[in-house]
This record gives C-alpha cells, sequence and structure tokens, in this order.
C-alpha cells in the first residue's frame, strides 16, 4: 500500500514518545503501534484529528502518499 505514516518523524521531531502520545490522545498503545508501523487498514478522522492537534500538525505531516515505485525502493533499502 503505498500511504506511508510518518508518524515515528512527527514524534521525534516533537521530542515526544509513542506512550506519550497515546495517553493524551486517549488511545491504547497497541493500537498506536499499529498506526505507527503502517499496518493499519484505516484511521478513523477522529482519531487523525487528535495526533495532529495533539502535535501541531497537518494531517498531510503524518500520512504520505507514495508511488509503487518510490514505496518499492523505501522498503527494498530497508
Amino acid at each position: 500500500m503505498p500511504i506511508v505514516v510518518n508518524l515515528d518523524i512527527m514524534l521525534a521531531r516533537r521530542k515526544m514518545s509513542l506512550t506519550e502520545l497515546s495517553e493524551r490522545a486517549g488511545i491504547t498503545i497497541a493500537n498506536m503501534s499499529i498506526l505507527k508501523s503502517g499496518k493499519a487498514k484505516a484511521v478513523r478522522f477522529s482519531t487523525l484529528e487528535e495526533i495532529c492537534k495533539i502535535l501541531e500538525c497537518q494531517p498531510g505531516d503524518i500520512l504520505e502518499y507514495m508511488d509503487d515505485k518510490s514505496y518499492k525502493k523505501l522498503f527494498r533499502d530497508k
């Protein structure tokens, strides 16, 4: 799926742990980890809104579209 979740980047920029974000957003650490890892199949707008409010960012700072070629290269290099 060529949608990349950059939650780890935003957390690093804000010097915030996933645990802190989870607690502040009222979302379980397990669900937050699924989102961060990119394994989530969907995300509710209300969840995205809360994350953006806490991290003071835009949805585009967290979610990024990549074409298939770029996506495959990104994950091949890891």
